[in-house]
């Protein structure tokens, strides 16, 4: 992943705070003839210790399901706003424009539960996007459809053993130039732009 010093946020906690709101995830592994990849919904837990564990189920019999389980090692990318910021906004002459974005990358091995655990898989994130206490809540479905997911997928757990980040937001700039590309991102209609532009205005010096 791109690796610059001034990119790389090691305040921890805005981390596992951008893991929580962009959960909606790329699991990567390796195939037989090429690398695969599903996207997925996970529950990102702290447990003892910092030690970061990433939560969820996925269907049996895919291509990725059969390659994570001959070779557990994974790649979970984590993917959030981004935009273009135009040089023209620098007011320096000679100088490239770029793309601002914030990414995690979280390397780890998966593992495969039994079905006490895929029902529990199923259960925390049902609970957790439904509540309990519509229609389409847990408690809610009959047990013979929920035996019947069982059986057609499986839960997991992944343990992060290590995490990368990229938060790229104009940090090799002055706080001038900061200001401007905040200022023309907020012009923008798209969320993206204003997403990034009010990631850097958090941080701009008081």
């Amino acid at each position: 992943m791109y690796n610059l010093h001034y990119f790389f946020e090691q305040d921890q906690n805005k981390v596992i705070a951008f893991l929580k709101n962009n959960f909606f995830a790329v699991v990567t592994g390796f195939g037989e003839q090429y690398p695969v990849a599903t996207q997925l919904p996970l529950n990102i837990e702290i447990r003892e210790g910092g030690k970061i564990f990433l939560t969820g189920h996925l269907m049996k019999n895919t291509d990725h399901h059969k390659s994570f389980e001959k070779n557990k090692n994974v790649l979970v990318v984590f993917t959030g706003p981004h935009c273009y910021v135009s040089a023209s906004w620098y007011g320096t002459p000679a100088v490239a424009s770029t793309w601002n974005y914030i990414a995690v990358h979280a390397k780890g091995k998966i593992h495969f539960t039994d079905e006490a655990g895929t029902y529990q898989a199923i259960r925390t994130i049902t609970d957790k996007y439904e509540g309990t206490e519509t229609i389409a809540a847990f408690n809610n479905l009959p047990m013979e459809y929920v035996q019947k997911l069982i059986k057609a997928i499986v839960g997991f757990e992944i343990e992060v053993s290590t995490i990368d980040n990229v938060f790229k937001l104009s940090q090799n700039q002055n706080e001038q130039i900061r200001k401007s590309v905040i200022t023309e991102l907020m012009k923008r209609p798209d969320e993206g732009s204003k997403l990034i532009a009010a990631e850097m205005e958090s941080r701009l010096t008081l």
